[in-house]
């Protein structure tokens, strides 16, 4: 134990650098991933009090992303239920995660008039679209389902989008 304990004192400097860009580019704070590199390090250092590991490294790289990971699922958490206004006493409020009863019926009318202009597209077209986006089949697969090129394909989900995008052009200018 004492002697991993110093061999992981050894290559910490060494490995530092490395372990401070990889939390960085999971938290995305230069103060934070140098915080939790070293608190990778303590932890990593605790552990090897009670347990001999075949890969010293590999054990330090897991501690910093696992610390890096808990720390962007506390801060998810802490974000959604903290209060807007640090000055409020009392009682507080939170959003709704629900939509609101306006924008509950506004998103089934754009979904409706989306099912409408749709309905407009030739049955190929609109099999095309469904296997595509829905169902989430690649393109030779569906051409090979439905006897075409995957040109065919390409095509049928080509007017698909031009139609939605002129859709939405229209509903943006409303």
């Amino acid at each position: 134990m004492d002697r991993d304990i110093a061999r992981l004192d050894a290559i910490f400097p060494g490995m530092r650098p490395s372990l401070v860009r990889f939390i960085l580019r999971i938290v995305r704070d230069v103060a934070v991933a140098e915080e939790l590199t070293h608190d990778a390090y303590l932890r990593t250092r605790k552990a090897l009090e009670t347990s001999q590991p075949r890969h010293l490294e590999a054990l330090l790289w897991q501690t910093a992303r696992n610390l890096a990971l808990d720390h962007i699922r506390w801060k998810k958490v802490r974000s959604g239920t903290e209060p807007l206004d640090e000055g409020v006493t009392g009682e507080q409020t939170y959003a709704d995660p629900q939509p609101s009863a306006e924008d509950h019926a506004i998103q089934k009318d754009q979904l409706r008039v989306v099912g409408d202009a749709l309905r407009t597209l030739p049955p190929r077209a609109q099999k095309v679209w469904v296997l595509s986006r829905v169902e989430g089949w690649p393109y030779p697969r569906i051409a090979a389902h439905l006897g075409v090129s995957p040109n065919t394909v390409f095509n049928d989900i080509k007017m698909v989008m031009a139609l939605l995008l002129e859709l939405r052009k229209k509903m943006d200018a409303e």
